[in-house]
């Protein structure tokens, strides 16, 4: 096993530059430079971050009482703060941070759009009106969570199966994606208007989408979502790269179009469902991590790590300033990301695109 910092052995000169070669045995892997210590940035900003979350609120910590906290040493109030409340919200933002940012990159190659996101073409109205439905529609509460899973599905099958594919049709994709959400956000209003203000209260943290007050279930099965993903993102790396270019390219390189589109297709919508059934719609996520990753990774590659990291970054960062900011007065993530990305969404299409 070895590890050659650009090796010229087999590639040109000017492509060896911006990579690291690693090889084992008959096999070899190009590490794009800049991605790679971007990643090591990403990972040292988010361990910044984690402490100051653990340690920040209502109750201010050091990074070391809260550090020790985490593990069960110290003053019993502080664990409870730490193990009880900033933790499980924090591995939640973690999670839902970087289903979303994956989620967002995947879609976005896929369409060949950056605004191909899950809060665009539908997916997290399709989960939130299934989440609502749950809850003030049925005399008994139907696990909101699953029935959010069902709906990200619905709503991404139907955006795929009226566009007829994504492939080189991106543009049709957002297009039926947009209606297919607005459908489902129609749905979703008619039914907080017809129901009791007790069941609307019960259902106004799945259409805003929030970090309060989550369930271990939902949590786990997001964790366990992520490591079954992690491996086909691994085997979809080398499809993505090649899906940047035409058809007819992906194709003259080996690439398998339909089968990678529809496996891109189900991390994607998989990821985004199990983060929706833990933290409702928070749809700036999926929009800027993939776009600021792209330009970490000097928009030469499809940087889905490091869109996750970024995710996660952001994801835990707004959460902070949404329950400290006005404190003891919080305010749900998925409404500061709303606050903020009406004038991203506007620098995203006035910007012109750069890969």
């Amino acid at each position: 096993m070895s590890f050659n910092l650009g090796s010229k052995a087999s590639c040109s000169p000017s492509v060896l530059h911006d990579f690291y070669r690693w090889h084992w045995r008959d096999y070899s892997f190009l590490i794009l430079k800049r991605g790679l210590w971007s990643a090591v940035g990403l990972w040292l900003c988010l361990l910044m971050l984690t402490g100051l979350s653990l340690s920040s609120g209502s109750q201010s910590l050091t990074p070391l009482q809260a550090l020790l906290a985490a593990f069960g040493v110290g003053e019993p109030m502080n664990v409870f703060l730490v193990q009880e409340l900033r933790l499980q919200r924090l591995v939640a933002g973690l999670l839902t941070g970087f289903a979303f940012g994956i989620s967002g990159c995947l879609l976005q190659t896929l369409a060949h759009n950056r605004l191909a996101t899950p809060g665009i073409i539908g997916i997290d109205d399709g989960a939130t009106a299934f989440a609502v439905a749950s809850i003030v529609a049925v005399p008994t509460s139907l696990a909101p969570p699953m029935l959010a899973l069902g709906g990200a599905a619905t709503a991404a099958a139907l955006s795929f199966g009226l566009s007829g594919g994504s492939g080189a049709r991106g543009y049709r994709f957002i297009v039926v994606g947009i209606g297919v959400g607005a459908l489902f956000g129609a749905l979703t209003n008619l039914m907080l208007a017809r129901t009791d203000i007790d069941s609307a209260n019960a259902a106004y943290p799945w259409t805003v989408g929030s970090l309060n007050a989550r369930t271990d279930g939902p949590i786990w099965a997001l964790a366990v979502g992520i490591m079954v993903c992690l491996p086909l993102m691994g085997y979809l790396a080398r499809q993505l790269n090649t899906l940047r270019f035409s058809e007819a390219v992906a194709c003259g390189l080996g690439v398998h179009l339909k089968r990678s589109r529809m496996l891109t297709l189900i991390v994607a919508v998989l990821l985004t469902a199990l983060a929706v059934a833990v933290a409702g719609p928070v749809g700036l996520i999926a929009l800027v991590a993939p776009e600021l990753a792209r330009y970490l990774n000097s928009y030469k590659s499809v940087p889905l790590i490091n869109a996750g990291l970024v995710g996660a970054i952001t994801m835990v960062a707004t959460d902070l300033v949404g329950r400290t900011a006005l404190s003891p007065i919080e305010i749900p993530v998925g409404v500061i990301t709303a606050v903020v990305g009406g004038p991203y969404l506007l620098w995203i299409l006035l910007r012109p695109d750069r890969r």
